[in-house]
């Protein structure tokens, strides 16, 4: 899975982020322990949930 850096996060709809939240625990899941895939997975699914976090904050 490509790295979702926190600046396209903010760029994407909630619905994307749902989503793709979704993806990047899978690829994490799936990736092999300690690999480059799994810590970019594990990074993206970080900056996915700071985002929808802030929106949730936001009024």
């Amino acid at each position: 899975m490509k790295l979702v850096s926190r600046f396209e996060a903010a760029t994407r709809s909630t619905a994307e982020l749902y989503g793709l939240r979704k993806k990047a625990f899978i690829a994490f899941a799936s990736a092999a322990r300690g690999s480059q895939e799994q810590r970019d997975a594990l990074t993206s699914m970080r900056n996915i949930e700071r985002e929808l976090a802030k929106r949730r904050f936001t009024p």
